[in-house]
């Protein structure tokens, strides 16, 4: 079965955290661990909106650590579907941090993160389509495809072969 509506949920999220003593290690930065963790409560957060059911985690890829966030710091986390497949969603994470005394604002961490819907009983079940609007959406929409080909090949759930439009990248046909 196929759902071919828009999602009537805004599947974007903005989560803030303050950076405690206890999220830090010895060296006053925040844990990595920590900051996924929080990731993951945020895109699961998005996905279940546009779902409009329970959420599991299927993969986290591309963890971008740019820079260090300190203790204190205030990080924004933006989490955003970027594509709906069958029965699951792939959702975009940026993570801003923040030192409000001195007014400073960048960019740490970006990722990917897909969730797969469940039914009542624990199967999966299909999602809403999602229609992207936006040029960017659309970009992000076209490169999920690619995306998700490169996670189900090193998975080794789809041959390289079948990668249709992850080879277009590499190779005129």
């Amino acid at each position: 079965m196929s759902i071919k509506v828009k999602s009537p949920q805004v599947s974007f999220t903005i989560m803030n955290e303050l950076v405690l003593p206890n999220d830090t290690n010895t060296l006053n930065n925040l844990m990595g661990g920590r900051l996924l963790h929080w990731m993951d409560i945020a895109a699961a957060i998005s996905a279940q909106k546009h779902c409009n059911r329970i959420v599991v985690t299927a993969s986290v890829d591309n963890v971008s650590f740019k820079h260090p966030i300190k203790l204190g710091d205030v990080i924004t986390i933006e989490a955003k579907v970027t594509r709906a497949f069958n029965t699951s969603v792939e959702v975009r994470l940026d993570v801003w941090a923040e030192n409000i005394p001195s007014g400073t604002r960048m960019r740490s961490n970006e990722a990917y993160y897909t969730f797969v819907a469940l039914d009542s009983n624990g199967l999966t079940i299909p999602v809403p389509e999602l229609v992207p609007e936006t040029e960017e959406e659309i970009e992000q929409y076209a490169g999920a495809l690619r995306r998700r080909q490169l996670r189900l090949v090193l998975a080794g759930k789809m041959l390289p072969n079948d990668a249709k439009e992850l080879k277009a990248l590499f190779f005129k046909e």
